[in-house]
């Protein structure tokens, strides 16, 4: 790697912004949307927290959002509330079951062994099943989250939601490092 000294101070600065901004680290980003518009879409409109939570408030069906935008990007973030199956990380699969008596459920595989399937479905329910149990288990390559928000809401409320998603991570990131300062200074003391 070159040396970057010849850059000069203020260029370095930039390019250091520039990977913070990429890493979904720069705090001094200037991003598009109203916060509190973007939470009223969260808990409203949008139906986000019926199945992802933020701060203790929502459903559980989804990730916890507390924090996620202070690892990723705004164009990732963007990326993920338009295209949920892109990247898809295969525990977020939907699962189709249908047992032998033809019930049929349809969720997410929480725990998984040889024998058995722990899978939540949509309304928040545990079941638990035996695979010697079952007719058909099916692993579709799609989330459970709904792909037509990049149709469903327009670019000023995508910006709104994103703008939620980083101001609670950033609140979040606060509270933390504010309570890793006092448990240091009362070890101090």
């Amino acid at each position: 790697m070159p040396a970057f000294a010849t850059l000069g101070a203020s260029k370095i600065k930039a390019v250091i912004g520039y990977l913070r901004v990429l890493q979904g680290q720069n705090q001094d980003a200037s991003i598009p949307g109203d916060a509190q518009r973007g939470k009223s879409l969260f808990f409203g409109q949008a139906g986000c927290a019926k199945c992802h939570m933020i701060n203790g408030v929502g459903g559980f069906l989804g990730a916890d959002l507390s924090s996620y935008a202070s690892k990723a990007s705004i164009e990732d973030i963007r990326s993920a509330i338009t295209d949920p199956n892109k990247d898809l990380d295969p525990q977020a699969r939907t699962v189709l079951v249908t047992t032998r008596e033809g019930r049929k459920f349809m969720g997410i595989a929480r725990n998984e062994d040889n024998f058995s399937l722990q899978l939540q479905s949509l309304d928040g329910t545990f079941h638990l099943l035996r695979k010697s149990d079952l007719e058909h288990l099916e692993y579709q390559p799609k989330s459970l989250m709904p792909s037509d928000y990049g149709s469903v809401l327009n670019r000023a409320e995508l910006d709104d939601l994103v703008s939620y998603l980083v101001s609670t991570a950033r609140a979040a990131k606060q509270t933390q490092a504010s309570g890793e300062k006092s448990k240091g200074d009362e070890e101090n003391d």
